[in-house]
């Protein structure tokens, strides 16, 4: 997974995307969800510290920057756990 940096709205919404030195705004209404993080795949043992066995994952459509002629990409972005950042999972697909 990409590491990307996200500009949330106060309320915790993703709005604006940053991917390679490039702004990406999201353009419509994002999705959330929660996974349960299967860490029985990668460990024997749950995480040291980990309360929580669930991760958060925004399904976005964005287009680069505000050029209106940018094609739309829907992406999914997951939330790390442990320290907060964000990663793009998967590989981008355009939308219809």
């Amino acid at each position: 997974m990409e590491h990307v940096d996200i500009r949330s709205s106060a309320q915790g919404t993703p709005l604006v995307v940053l991917r390679g030195n490039r702004e990406w705004r999201i353009v419509v209404e994002p999705v959330r969800w929660f996974e349960r993080v299967s860490w029985w795949e990668q460990s024997r043992r749950m995480p040291r510290g980990q309360g929580r066995v669930d991760v958060e994952v925004w399904q976005v459509q964005v287009r680069l920057g505000n050029n209106v002629r940018s094609g739309i990409a829907t992406w999914e972005l997951v939330r790390d756990g442990a320290g907060g950042g964000w990663y793009l999972r998967g590989e981008e697909v355009a939308a219809a």
